[in-house]
């Protein structure tokens, strides 16, 4: 029966709000709106979300909604992962390019870049993936395991966990099950830390697994894509301004103004000495007068920031408000004294410290601009997050007494951000949504993970290996599964490590085969309450699939089954002839009038309450595709970053003879055949590989040109590969048989130019952006 009537069902617990009247009250008969029935119809709607039979336009762009949120949660967690791998890669070919690693270290390093091979390892046994299926079902529904784990791990292991956890486990970030469940876990780890605290102020302020965690949540798709819609914009037009300088350290300023002094008239004048200290620096007119309209202009740019994050409060993604409404009710009960100043320092501390403050001084990595930002428009930021934060708490100018000369922007919007996040704790609870999406789980088929090897025998290891804490009881379930399990596997190679499908299911929780039986017996809600949203619900589904027929209003509910009735299409003349049926027995049992009266004001309040939902997925798909584009985007510059990486590695070993000592080999690596030493082969030059000035400007790879407009046709470059890991850039003019100019690029030059964070690449004529010649040169070398 769910089955049936899905589709139209699917938008009742939206149309009802939490202060409007159930979907029982107000009609004919003596059924009272209780809390068993309301729960019964948000039940019923939510089976009801499985159908597919209809297809107006509602639900195509349902679908295509669920399709960007599943590719935005796989896409989340791949970035997860890469961004790992470039950060541990970042110190690695750091040391590579001091020349202080070994070649055992080379080979390390050269494995972690390894992508899985499908084709290789063993998959665990079916009694094995049984085991870890009941397992993974115990965790995900159970969040207090997971919770405490959380708190016992060190550091180095909690990325690791983390990334389970968020991205796999709870992977789906905009299933409500699943989100609610990993927010159940956070309240758990957060109780915990308070009840633990010792001070005050040392509350989710330092670097602990729980903050760790607490800032991974905000990089999942909803935080991602809310940071996109809120700042991007706003960043955006600030870093175009590449040479306004804001900066207001007297220090700095002072610093800048002798450089220039000294550059414009070769030395500097006596009382202008190098090496002043903090205070004198200050107290020199010139730097006050330079300071000055530098002020009004950056409270006036964190004055916008702040008004654009303040307008945004409806878009804050629900699961972070809650956690904000946590750690407001924990402060309080934990401190009764608390003032409403210390408590918003708190929730501004995570709301700031962990989520916006990150995004504004490093727009690049949270995909909200295209490349690093100038120095300038980059030490802007950093002041404006340092407002920000110092608004958020009580601001401490000891270690940087200049910023008190900002502190007029802190006392002028203290009311209003102290409104704000107090505003941002005003959600409501989840916890009988949540008993109904298990409710679901339970009647489903399959509940399935997409997990890696290495993660799962991770995670069997750390459980493991905390087991007597978390599960000292013999007949605890979750100790139960670890004996049955054995002891953890060691990690696979990276090659290994395939993805693969677990089930997951509860040897302690009966599957719901049948919910309308379930509930008749757990709740006091009668055949005649079913039949009722059964037949609104049908009803419902034959206006969105019969064009035109609700046109004529007030809707004639018999009029539109007798319609449905009589259509070509078999189906609809079945539910026609069904929810006619149906109308007529619930007036023989006094449930409706005979003109329907409730039930039509029901499906028309439905209907239009269908007409907004269409406009709102609309509206959401389109901003989750520009979000998507973005974490694609950003996937493909940190691939480009591994394949660069993948490129010096594999240089410099056959730099190094392929694994000998450095040194003894040069250009290709010493081939043995048969055991024996070959003579090396001779060096293949690769290129050249030609590209236009436009096409290169197109790409960005130029990013300033000194050529003049109406000669850029006329400018292409060829690139060469004379041995592994040197390029040489030749700009020609055509006509011209020799090259204008000639550069010699080493790989190595060019990753410690991008570990220094240099930007630009002076080819004279033109500047090239170094990550994207990386990148270009990558694609055009490595991968042929």
């Amino acid at each position: 029966m769910v089955r049936a009537v899905a589709a139209a069902a699917a938008a009742s617990s939206d149309s009802t709000g939490p202060n409007s009247p159930g979907p029982l009250s107000g009609r004919k008969g003596s059924i009272s709106t209780t809390r068993s029935s309301h729960r019964y119809s948000q039940l019923y709607s939510m089976a009801a979300e499985q159908d597919v039979e209809v297809e107006d336009d509602l639900a195509r762009a349902q679908k295509r909604l669920r399709e960007l949120k599943t590719k935005i949660s796989s896409q989340s967690k791949k970035n997860f992962v890469l961004e790992r791998d470039v950060r541990y890669l970042d110190s690695r070919i750091a040391l590579l390019i001091q020349n202080r690693m070994a070649i055992a270290e080379q080979r390390e390093v050269a494995e972690h870049l390894e992508e899985a091979d499908s084709s290789d390892g063993l998959f665990p046994d079916d009694r094995k993936l049984q085991s870890y299926g009941n397992l993974f079902f115990l965790l995900q529904t159970e969040p207090r395991h997971i919770a405490t784990l959380c708190r016992l791990v060190s550091l180095t292991e909690i990325d690791t966990l983390l990334q389970t956890v968020m991205f796999t486990l709870y992977g789906n970030q905009y299933e409500s099950r699943e989100e609610h469940l990993l927010l159940t876990m956070f309240q758990s780890v957060l109780s915990a830390q308070f009840e633990t605290a010792t001070e005050f102020g040392s509350l989710l302020r330092a670097n602990t697994p729980v903050s760790r965690m607490m800032t991974t949540y905000t990089r999942r798709g909803p935080g991602q894509s809310y940071l996109k819609t809120v700042l991007s914009e706003r960043i955006n037009s600030l870093i175009e301004h590449k040479e306004l300088n804001l900066e207001v350290n007297p220090l700095k300023v002072y610093e800048q103004m002798i450089n220039q002094i000294e550059e414009n008239t070769g030395s500097l004048p006596a009382h202008l000495p190098r090496g002043v200290p903090p205070e004198t620096a200050a107290a020199n007119p010139d730097v006050q007068a330079i300071i000055a309209p530098r002020l009004s202009m950056v409270m006036e740019i964190a004055n916008s920031f702040l008004d654009t994050i303040l307008e945004s409060l409806d878009q804050v993604p629900y699961g972070i408000r809650w956690i904000c409404k946590q750690i407001r009710s924990l402060t309080k009960r934990k401190y009764p004294d608390a003032t409403d100043f210390s408590i918003c320092s708190l929730i501004g501390g995570f709301f700031f410290l962990r989520f916006i403050n990150p995004a504004i001084v490093t727009p690049q990595a949270y995909m909200l601009v295209d490349g690093l930002p100038s120095k300038h428009p980059r030490r802007t930021l950093t002041l404006i997050a340092k407002l920000l934060q110092n608004l958020a708490n009580k601001p401490s100018y000891a270690k940087e007494a200049y910023m008190m000369t900002l502190n007029p922007f802190v006392e002028n919007n203290k009311a209003r951000i102290n409104k704000f996040l107090n505003d941002l704790c005003e959600v409501g609870d989840f916890y009988e949504s949540l008993e109904m999406d298990q409710y679901m789980a339970l009647s489903k088929k399959e509940i399935n993970l997409n997990i890696t090897m290495n993660e799962l025998f991770n995670t069997h290891q750390l459980l493991a290996q905390h087991r007597d804490t978390l599960a000292p009881q013999e007949k605890h379930h979750l100790r139960m599964c670890l004996n049955e399990l054995g002891p953890a596997p060691p990690q696979v190679p990276r090659k290994e490590n395939k993805t693969i499908i677990l089930p997951l299911f509860s040897r302690w929780e009966t599957p719901i085969q049948d919910l309308h039986s379930t509930f008749l017996q757990e709740t006091n809600i009668t055949q005649a309450d079913i039949m009722y949203m059964e037949t609104k619900s049908i009803l419902v589904q034959l206006i969105r699939s019969i064009p035109g027929i609700a046109d004529k209003r007030p809707l004639d509910l018999m009029k539109i089954a007798e319609t449905a009735a009589t259509t070509k299409d078999a189906i609809l003349v079945r539910k026609g002839i069904k929810v006619k049926e149906m109308l007529i027995e619930l007036e023989a049992l006094n449930v409706v009038d005979d003109h329907f009266t409730f039930m039509t004001e029901e499906v028309t309040e439905e209907l239009r309450h269908l007409g907004n939902l269409r406009e709102k997925v609309n509206e959401e798909a389109a901003s989750l595709e520009s979000v998507y584009k973005t974490i694609g985007d950003h996937n493909n510059y940190l691939r480009s970053q591994l394949d660069s990486y993948k490129a010096y590695l594999q240089n410099v070993r056959m730099q190094s003879g392929g694994g000998n000592s450095p040194g003894q080999g040069s250009g290709v690596g010493v081939v043995t055949v048969g055991g024996k030493e070959a003579k090396k082969g001779k060096q293949q030059v690769l290129g050249p590989f030609k590209f236009t000035h436009h096409q290169l400007e197109k790409d960005g790879v130029i990013a300033e040109s000194n050529v003049p407009e109406n000669r850029r046709s006329n400018i292409f470059f060829n690139i060469t590969s004379p041995i592994p890991g040197t390029f040489i850039i030749a700009l020609h003019y055509k006509g011209r048989d020799k090259a204008i100019l000639e550069m010699d690029l080493k790989l190595d030059d060019l990753l410690e130019k991008q570990q220094d964070q240099v930007q630009l690449l002076d080819l004279e004529y033109v500047h090239l952006n170094v990550n994207k010649v990386l990148a270009l040169l990558t694609k055009t070398f490595i991968k042929r």
